[in-house]
């Protein structure tokens, strides 16, 4: 099992430090977190710099649409908004204990929050694409994020790929004794969820026990509880002015969005 998302491109953007990517990222979501609601001119610029980045990195702008659709069931949780705002009522639903009123105040907010959402994880998903994850791991150390919370990261995604090759294993292995004759009765649903929760079981075990080995190995190996890096990379001066005209320009889209960009 593959976790790293990252796709191999000669460019610019892929050769970057990966400290500068991810403040530029971060930077870059909290300027459209700050937008006011109904910023559409400013959300559709901020778009069309992502595109626009995504086509410099030669990874296209439909590869990282699509892998951002991954969080657009997350925006459901921002429909009530729909029917408890007040503002502008566009119509209602009697539906008999309680009448539910769709506003327009509730349609902006709505669609802000979304096109934010959206617009944010895809930079993020534009960063994970050009940046590989040992990268990411050591911009957070060097970022001095704290070390127990890298550990933590960099233990489940490596963890993530043993325990899913485990439960294959333990699922083959009883598709193997699971003998079926033609035209006989299937088990019930009874009996195949009690199954799985004995494989659930066993699979927690087997795990506890593998993470036991694993941390054995890797102390008999010198780890500290940290991932020790062998030279110090200090940003470069290139690296320096990008980062500041970065931020130059995220604080002057968030103060023009405000000012003279219009919104509804």
């Amino acid at each position: 099992m593959n976790l790293d998302r990252y796709v191999h491109r000669e460019s610019a953007i892929h050769r970057a430090d990966a400290r500068l990517k991810f403040l530029l990222v971060v930077g870059f979501i909290l300027a459209l977190s700050l937008l006011p609601v109904g910023s559409f001119a400013a959300l559709g610029i901020a778009w069309i710099l992502v595109m626009a980045v995504s086509v410099f990195a030669r990874l296209g702008p439909w590869r990282v649409i699509r892998g951002s659709f991954v969080a657009l069931p997350f925006v459901f949780a921002a429909a009530p908004l729909l029917f408890t705002k007040h503002g502008d009522p566009i119509g209602s639903v009697d539906l008999g204990l309680f009448t539910l009123t769709l506003s327009g105040e509730g349609v902006r907010i709505v669609a802000t929050i979304t096109l934010k959402s959206w617009i944010s994880v895809q930079a993020a998903t534009l960063l994970v694409f050009s940046t590989t994850f040992h990268d990411l791991l050591e911009a957070l150390a060097r970022l001095r994020m704290p070390k127990l919370m890298v550990a933590i990261i960099s233990l489940m995604y490596r963890y993530l790929a043993v325990l899913t090759g485990e439960a294959n294993r333990m699922m083959r292995a009883r598709a193997s004794r699971m003998a079926t004759v033609a035209g006989a009765r299937r088990p019930g649903v009874r009996w195949q969820a009690r199954v799985v929760g004995n494989m659930v079981g066993a699979l927690f075990i087997r795990s506890y026990e593998r993470s036991e080995r694993v941390y054995l190995a890797m102390q008999s190996r010198g780890y500290s509880g940290h991932i020790a890096h062998v030279h110090e990379r200090p940003l470069g001066a290139g690296s320096w002015l990008v980062l500041v005209a970065g931020a130059i320009l995220l604080a002057g889209f968030s103060v023009s969005s405000r000012v003279w960009l219009p919104h509804s």
